[in-house]
């Protein structure tokens, strides 16, 4: 955006009036995690239960689409990103968010909300961790309202099955309209060309447009092994808000880096409950599943990834969409240079 608008200015005025208070009164100290270990999963069946509604009817293009605004920018009163592990799902986002300063850090009262999980097919429900776990999706969902939120929209584009199937078999469905978030069933007539100037090797795409309105998104992958990208975390999961996805397999990595330069993730909330090692993106063998119980939160999508990315024993510099947002100024893959938070809840 070229003008500050006047939401924008509260936005700064709230952020700034929260630092001064809480200057000094951060405790810094961090708690050592458990190491992680495989566990046995049972898989769950999902009952239908009741249709819950699902929004997917079309609008009228807008005139304009503003740049999204970056997200939080490095503040050295929060940590940079924290790490909750050994609780439940929803125990463990409350705890990391709280840590980063609160979900009002990122939402403000009357904002309209896109949550983007990885809900990538029908095939499984979450035990096999191919999307993301229910719960942490219901947590953001609950936080998001708790904070004032006009509206918190879910959803993705996915590649097996129908949306419907997608959302109802993942639990994803079923636990965000319980914390009163709404569904949304992307509609191909709502991806919009869009420019992106900052792009290297991608200079458009057809992106969807509740996110390209949205006042705030919230980024929730599941941490998990990909055929092609290695892994797919944070960066990976915006490719689910993009019509054209087969065209970003080419310089993967690059384009990753771009699309991210467009679509900025505010907040990013890795689910590391359930991991994925082997054969993603979609799975299907519990054999795969390493039950790690870790969420991961930081306004720094590279960051998010590049933590996200030792769990598995890779090197961030390793992925091709890392090494690009490096280069891009869109993060920090650096651990050792930020304040790191691990909060061990068991």
């Amino acid at each position: 955006m070229t003008d500050l608008s006047r939401k924008n200015f509260l936005r700064f005025l709230a952020a700034s009036m929260g630092s001064l208070y809480l200057s000094g009164c951060i405790n810094q100290e961090k708690l050592l995690s458990k190491s992680l270990s495989p566990n046995k999963i049972t898989p769950t069946s999902f009952l239908l239960g009741p249709q819950n509604t699902v929004e997917g009817d079309p609008t009228a293009e807008p005139d304009e689409f503003p740049t999204q605004e970056p997200s939080v920018s490095p503040n050295p009163i929060y940590p940079d990103l924290v790490a909750a592990r050994q609780g439940d799902p929803e125990e463990m986002v409350r705890a990391a968010v709280d840590s980063l300063g609160g979900m009002g850090r990122f939402v403000k009262p009357g904002d309209v909300v896109v949550v983007k999980p990885n809900i990538c097919a029908s095939y499984h429900s979450y035990e096999y961790a191919a999307t993301t776990n229910p719960w942490v999706v219901g947590a953001v969902v609950k936080m998001a309202l708790e904070s004032g939120a006009k509206q918190v929209k879910v959803m993705d584009f996915p590649f097996g099955g129908t949306a419907e199937q997608a959302y109802r078999n993942s639990g994803i469905q079923a636990e965000v309209s319980k914390a009163g978030g709404k569904m949304v069933v992307m509609s191909n007539i709502k991806f919009i060309e869009t420019s992106i100037p900052d792009g290297k090797d991608m200079k458009s795409a057809r992106i969807y447009d509740d996110v390209l309105r949205a006042d705030v998104l919230i980024n929730i992958p599941i941490a998990k092994h990909h055929e092609l990208a290695r892994l797919t975390l944070a960066m990976k999961n915006l490719m689910g808000v993009i019509y054209n996805r087969p065209y970003m397999h080419a310089n993967l990595g690059q384009r990753l880096a771009d699309l991210s330069t467009r679509i900025r993730s505010n907040l990013v909330v890795v689910d590391a409950v359930r991991m994925l090692m082997a054969h993603g993106p979609t799975g299907g063998n519990l054999a795969d599943v390493k039950k790690a119980d870790t969420i991961i939160a930081s306004p720094d999508i590279v960051a998010a990834d590049s933590y996200a990315a030792n769990l598995f024993g890779v090197q961030p510099e390793n992925l091709g969409y890392i090494k690009k947002g490096v280069q891009m100024g869109l993060g920090v893959k650096n651990l050792s240079k930020l304040n790191i938070k691990e909060i061990n809840l068991g």
